[in-house]
């Protein structure tokens, strides 16, 4: 791979609370070599040579953003689910029902495509929270793995990287009933033959890892959670879990065990560094002292948890005591990790009816850099030395920016702002469209397929 040097208009490099002007980032072989302010207090850095072969990236460019939860499929249900009453368990009741259309060829297309709208939108990596293993009536593919192995080849074809998160997902409540009807898809048996398929499968191609994920205290009976956890310990692998995300979670784990899902996860070595708690909406004071302790991190996904009427969970008190905040799209009723973002803060707003409680710096790093090591990659989020060589780039001429300064990008933006993502040194999009996929026309295709 040859090397190439981008001029940044404004780029927001670490440890710094604010955008820099006019920087040269230089990379080679997928990695960034050197990073240069070319201006102090206004007036050029002495010795700069002219840059007439450097890339010009007008506008703001930020570290490649991180999408740390996501069900790929649930973008059929875009625009389908969003009217009329009702709450969590009747969306997932219509969220089921598309998983009957779904086998790895049509997965592997709506994949794709959303993969491609996620590039166009600046995230790089995604964790793929992934759980629909096998064919209707839970009979196995020939490969076993088939289904992994679409969702990765839809991200080399996207050009984003992915963290597989295969997901333990085994009975339908707390109490352990078994799985019927549709939810027959999504299990192994036992944590152990899960482990056994899991193990299985060896993504091709760099730009994917495999992690590990237990769906929740639902789908995974106490006595094999610690299996989970020891499987993905043993890989080094990221490990996550829904956490929490409705009261009735947590009524039925205290009915059942005596102990919020929080103390269970705990209790069983479910929790730390390398586990991420998504959604954590509805946690006790007890459980986010739990999640701090063990240094596990949360991944938040605001406009899923307001579309579904999950409720908002406690963020600013989560930072206080130190857990990482990271950023998913989860249903993808929009893909946005700017709406992600500043959502974090806006949220905050609406539950105490107070301002001010994230900087941007904060929602940067929860978009970016804590993202990518919650999905194990933990040289990526940073435009810096020896990073990968990940680059955003944001108008700020548009009708949403347009004079808006570069350090308020984050709380005016939109994904439609986005006009360069470059992903390990190659530039994936230009110009504002996606170089290798036609989006809009692959989604509605995808989509139609599905969608009876």
């Amino acid at each position: 791979m040859t090397a190439t040097r981008w001029l940044a208009e404004y780029a927001w490099l670490p440890e710094h609370a604010e955008p820099i002007a006019d920087v040269l980032i230089e990379a080679e072989d997928g990695r960034f070599t050197a990073v240069t302010p070319l201006t102090r207090g206004g007036a050029p850095t002495a010795g700069v040579e002219v840059l007439t072969d450097a890339v010009r990236l007008p506008g703001l460019t930020l570290p490649g953003l991180a999408n740390a939860h996501s069900h790929a499929f649930h973008r059929a249900l875009r625009g389908r689910t969003q009217g009329g009453r009702g709450d969590f368990w009747t969306w997932r009741d219509q969220m089921y029902a598309l998983t009957v259309r779904l086998d790895p060829d049509s997965y592997l297309a709506l994949a794709r495509a959303t993969f491609a709208e996620m590039a166009l939108a600046g995230i790089t990596g995604v964790g793929e929270f992934h759980y629909l293993h096998h064919g209707p009536g839970g009979t196995p593919y020939d490969d076993p793995n088939a289904m992994s192995a679409a969702l990765v080849e839809a991200a080399a074809q996207a050009g984003i990287r992915i963290t597989l998160l295969d997901t333990c997902y085994l009975t339908a409540s707390v109490d352990g009933r078994p799985l019927t009807g549709l939810q027959l898809r999504f299990g192994d048996g036992d944590a152990v033959r899960w482990g056994e398929r899991a193990a299985a499968f060896t993504p091709a191609g760099g730009h994917a890892k495999v992690g590990a994920a237990v769906h929740s205290v639902r789908a995974v009976p106490a006595e094999q959670l610690d299996t989970v956890a020891r499987w993905a310990r043993e890989r080094d692998a990221p490990l996550h879990v829904h956490l929490s995300e409705q009261p009735a979670e947590n009524d039925a784990c205290r009915a059942v065990h005596g102990s919020t899902p929080t103390r269970l996860l705990a209790d069983r070595e479910v929790l730390g560094p390398a586990t991420t708690a998504v959604h954590a909406t509805h946690p006790t004071s007890a459980d986010l002292g739990l999640l701090a302790e063990s240094r596990t991190g949360v991944c938040l996904c605001p406009t899923t948890e307001r579309d579904l009427a999950d409720g908002i969970g406690p963020a600013r008190r989560m930072a206080d005591v130190g857990i990482p905040l990271s950023l998913g799209s989860d249903s993808h009723a929009v893909i946005d990790l700017f709406e992600e973002a500043r959502a974090v803060e806006l949220d905050e707003r609406l539950r105490t009816r107070r301002r001010g409680h994230f900087v941007a710096a904060d929602l940067v790093t929860a978009a970016t850099a804590a993202g990518h090591a919650a999905l194990g990659w933990t040289d990526a989020g940073r435009i810096a030395v020896g990073a990968r060589a990940d680059l955003v780039t944001v108008r700020l001429d548009s009708v949403r920016t347009a004079g808006v300064p570069a350090v308020g990008a984050f709380f005016a933006a939109t994904a439609a702002d986005v006009t360069t993502v470059v992903v390990d040194g190659r530039t994936i999009v230009a110009d504002g469209r996606h170089r290798s996929v036609d989006v809009p026309t692959e989604l509605g295709r995808a989509i139609a397929e599905v969608i009876s």
